[in-house]
């Protein structure tokens, strides 16, 4: 398959309160940010040309720069300005947009506290596809070698792009290996989350269990979906799971922005079925995130 590189594309990226030409949105390569991960960013989904949760994911884009002790130079008022702007520039109504927050190239060291802070933002089609019978087969997962930070260690609840490193080497390892992702278990060896979604398992006492957040990300579409199961009378369960436990699950599903809601089918050693939970949650999240764009265009 060939690939459309993503420094070689159409359109414009607003990058420091300006939108540039897709091409020349560039930086130095001896920015602070490339060498030593002083990066934040976002991922957030268009559907409808409305962005879900949009002012949600701006405000966690200013928690994690707080978290790398840097101060983002524009309010959430005026980066929920920008993506608007970009996505009318580049006439999206479903797609990714894609905020990153880093240190420029003023000082090269670890110490940086003189280097400009630089915003870009930029968005690209990607059409949301919905075919439950094909999402219901479940994916399959390995058990990553490598486990998130403890809390002691790392900004554990940034979206920093320093965290993400571990997550490249684990997903590398299972796609070598036939999986499409891998789980990763946590500083205690406790069930964490996927390579870049949250996961979720449906215990055979009815309750769908996840693991709680407190030394990674807890995702905004991993609160989306507890809301939406609650909604239904499920409850949920938020406790530490350990890799055995897994053996008492029924179902299972990873939550995350690109991957929505996606049913799992093993987990190493694990097999799951997707089933009832599962299918409504898929066919809940999708409707909500169509639903919101009606809401917000009748309220405007």
């Amino acid at each position: 398959m060939s690939l459309i590189p993503f420094d070689d594309r159409d359109g414009v990226i607003w990058f420091d309160g300006n939108l540039a030409p897709w091409r020349e949105a560039n930086v130095h390569v001896l920015t602070h940010g490339l060498h030593y991960a002083s990066s934040v960013f976002e991922g957030e989904r268009v559907y409808g040309g409305h962005i879900f949760r949009t002012v949600e994911h701006t405000e966690r884009l200013h928690r994690s720069a707080a978290a790398l002790d840097f101060e983002i130079p524009y309010s959430v008022a005026e980066i929920e300005a920008a993506k608007r702007q970009v996505l009318d520039a580049m006439g999206i109504a479903d797609g990714y947009v894609r905020p990153v927050a880093w240190r420029g190239s003023e000082m090269m060291g670890v110490s940086a506290q003189q280097n400009a802070i630089h915003l870009a933002i930029a968005a690209w089609e990607w059409p949301s596809y919905f075919d439950p019978e094909a999402k219901m087969k479940g994916i399959r997962l390995v058990l990553s070698d490598w486990r998130r930070p403890a809390p002691e260690t790392a900004p554990v609840h940034a979206k920093a792009a320093g965290l993400y490193m571990i997550c490249t080497l684990s997903k590398h390892k299972a796609e070598k290996a036939g999986f499409h992702d891998a789980l990763m278990l946590d500083y205690r060896g406790l069930v964490a989350e996927a390579t870049g979604a949250n996961v979720f398992f449906l215990m055979k006492d009815g309750r769908l269990h996840t693991p709680t957040p407190d030394c990674f990300l807890d995702g905004i579409t991993r609160r989306t979906v507890i809301g939406l199961a609650r909604a239904r009378g499920i409850e949920v369960v938020e406790r530490q799971i350990r890799p055995e436990d897994m053996a008492e699950a029924e179902e299972c599903f990873l939550t995350g922005t690109a991957a929505e809601v996606t049913p799992v089918g093993e987990i190493g050693a694990y097999r799951f079925t997707p089933g009832e939970v599962t299918r409504m949650m898929v066919e809940d999240y999708d409707a909500l995130v169509r639903t919101a764009p009606r809401a917000a265009q009748a309220a405007e």
